[in-house]
């Protein structure tokens, strides 16, 4: 991969002002660019894209409206998902002959949920230096302006794009103290938040970012049935990131586990009911099932009743254990003779 452009080329102009790019050491650059408003480059940069040999791009249509801006003229290749096997050697190749490789994404910081972490893996591998350029991110812009905790937050990447897999990887994730982002399609961005609602609690607190940094900027704040029901009637349009606030510290009563349970088994079968409602209350999930499996008249109209015989003969077999324990056969009871002698 040949170099175009002569030492000459390697500048950039900011307001009119004209600046030439110190040289740059040979290493592989990860270059954070804007997720909307050009003037959020940062000065290091705008000096690694106007210094590198050549710059890895998703898309070099993208790339080019930021070059242009600020006179940088520079190689550019692209480098994105379904070109990467073959275009990962041609750019490792390029690091074995000593140049400098940056690497940016269509906005933001690159390899966060795209394939550029597999060039960053393969090029430590061969002892090429990686050296981060950082800047703006989606990810850290929703999250400072949701409102929502932010000393322990965990980034879910995007949602799968069928409800069932959707609520799956939420219910593993109902129960971490911890805020929760996602980033999401628009025309999803209601049905993923009606399931965050019905997973993760519709009181609990999130938030929907759109087109931030952009002229229509939008951060959405409330509990997430409110946010799913808003999404709806408002459809929001843009780049999307949804956030739910950590699970609350809460125990769960027997009331709360039923009124979850009872709802759960109205649109599913038994074992997935006990999954789910112990990923969201955090209760083991054997005794959850158990309880299920006796609320699962309860599910079906007129089923009250046998809810209820199932509470007595719950009561009426702990009664009988209690018994047997004071008798001493209970666990602290010898048994390895069926007499108990």
């Amino acid at each position: 991969m040949k170099d175009a452009t002569s030492a000459a080329d390697r500048h950039y102009a900011i307001d009119g002002r004209d600046f030439t790019a110190r040289p740059i050491e040979p290493a592989l650059y990860p270059v954070a660019t804007p997720i909307g408003n050009l003037g959020d480059v940062g000065l290091r940069a705008l000096e690694v894209l106007a210094a590198a040999d050549v710059i890895a791009c998703e898309d070099t249509r993208v790339t080019r409206v930021l070059l242009d801006r600020y006179g940088i003229r520079r190689p550019l290749v692209a480098y994105h998902e379904h070109n990467a096997a073959r275009e990962r050697p041609r750019l490792l190749a390029t690091l074995a002959e000593g140049k400098a490789v940056a690497l940016v994404s269509d906005a933001g910081t690159p390899l966060i949920s795209d394939p550029g972490y597999k060039l960053v893996e393969e090029a430590l591998d061969l002892g090429h230096k990686v050296i981060p350029i950082p800047g703006p991110s989606a990810l850290l812009a929703a999250i400072v302006a949701a409102g929502l905790p932010t000393d322990c937050f965990l980034f879910g990447g995007f949602l799968p794009p069928r409800s069932g897999q959707r609520r799956t990887r939420l219910a593993g994730f109902a129960d971490l103290p911890a805020t929760l982002v996602f980033y999401e399609s628009p025309h999803r961005a209601a049905e993923a938040l009606a399931d965050m609602a019905d997973v993760l609690g519709p009181d609990r607190p999130g938030a929907l970012a759109r087109e931030l940094t952009k002229r229509f900027e939008e951060v959405r704040r409330g509990p997430l049935a409110a946010l799913a029901t808003g999404a709806t009637d408002d459809p929001p349009r843009g780049e999307i990131v949804l956030l739910a606030g950590p699970a609350p510290e809460r125990g769960t009563d027997a009331d709360d586990l039923d009124a979850l349970l009872i709802d759960a088994l109205g649109r599913m079968s038994a074992g997935r009911a006990a999954a789910e409602v112990a990923a969201t209350t955090g209760q083991p999930r054997r005794l959850v099932y158990a309880r299920a499996q006796a609320l699962k008249p309860l599910a079906r109209p007129g089923g009250a009743a046998a809810v209820e015989a199932a509470d007595s003969d719950i009561a009426t077999r702990s009664a009988a254990a209690d018994e047997t324990d004071k008798d001493g056969g209970g666990e602290s009871g010898d048994r390895s003779r069926p007499d108990g002698a």
